[in-house]
């Protein structure tokens, strides 16, 4: 094979090189890209690139030859009928582009040490027809509830990805908090790292002189039930592991009903579920096609008795929709 120049089309803008690369051409490593562009080998319009760099439509790359063989596909374990159900059940919106569930609490979004059954494990079950299986491009954490957005293809979740990066997704989160936060509504803007330990990866507040990652969260009081538990809406502008999780227990000194992980045994309520009480309650962005989509989910079955048994008003979640 001969050096080519290959261009970016429309339905790949914004894509990482790497990731064009990946789409492109699946059999190169990662690492031996890397080499190529340490060595010059791969140009961006005729300019030295890195792996994150982003493209545009219209430019040209120069690929060198590329390797042959192709690796083996990755095996995954059939999804069984219970499971496949269980996801269909999930859905609650779905077009050519996008697919949103109603994630519930306790299922993993990926795999990772001791996690064998996970939802990007079994997107398989949610091709509706398509050739592709649908493509995860946020995450929820495994104890957090709500919307979540899948990518019908390539070309949508590359426009997904970068609303989310862009800060053009507006997601709003519902929480049962300890306690009741002074002020009432804020913003609070506390960088965070990621620190390791006896019981895994935990995030919490940097301290001064760390280089931490920029962490900002607005926040309001909903309602509270006689200053033990406050209702929550949080909006992050940032998407920073446990980022809502830390700002309640550390900014707020509220933390979240139900997580002890951040909250210790302040976290939980006699006579209330110990379960994380921690919601993601809508999203709204642009959609891949145009105009926007908005998507709000359900309380799950235990935050559910937690409102009726505080006395807070549930509001009714409305349907799915997309403006164009």
């Amino acid at each position: 094979m001969s050096i080519a120049l290959e261009t970016v089309t429309p339905d790949e803008a914004d894509l990482r090189l790497d990731r064009w690369f990946r789409r492109r051409h699946p059999n190169l490593t990662q690492g031996a890209l890397q080499k190529m562009l340490r060595t010059g080998q791969v140009r961006v319009d005729g300019k030295r690139a890195e792996t994150g760099t982003r493209l545009t439509p219209g430019q040209q790359i120069r690929v060198p030859p590329m390797p042959e063989a192709r690796p083996p596909e990755p095996v995954r374990p059939a999804v069984s009928e219970q499971d496949a159900a269980m996801l269909e059940r999930m859905v609650i919106y779905r077009d050519d582009s996008v697919i949103a569930l109603n994630k519930p609490h306790g299922l993993p979004v990926q795999g990772g040490p001791n996690i064998a059954r996970h939802l990007d494990g079994m997107l398989d079950a949610l091709r509706f027809g398509a050739e592709d299986r649908p493509r995860l491009v946020h995450r929820l954490d495994k104890d957090t509830s709500g919307v979540l957005l899948l990518a019908r293809s390539g070309a949508a979740a590359a426009k997904l990805a970068a609303a989310f990066r862009g800060r053009d997704a507006h997601k709003t989160y519902w929480a049962l908090v300890v306690g009741r936060p002074h002020p009432l509504a804020g913003r609070i803007n506390m960088p965070l790292s990621k620190q390791g330990g006896p019981r895994g990866e935990r995030t919490a507040p940097a301290e001064e002189g760390d280089d931490g990652a920029h962490a900002i969260t607005d926040f309001r009081v909903v309602d509270n039930a006689r200053k033990h538990v406050s209702w929550l809406e949080m909006n992050p502008l940032t998407g920073r592991t446990h980022q809502l999780r830390v700002h309640a227990a550390s900014a707020l000194n509220c933390p979240i009903l139900g997580d002890g992980k951040y909250g210790g045994a302040t976290a939980h309520l006699e006579g209330m579920s110990n379960l994380l009480h921690l919601h993601a309650r809508a999203i709204e962005l642009p959609h891949p096609e145009g105009g926007t989509l908005s998507v709000s989910a359900p309380l799950p079955t235990h935050m559910n008795e937690s409102f009726a048994f505080l006395g807070f008003d549930r509001p009714r979640t409305p349907p799915a929709k997309r403006t164009r």
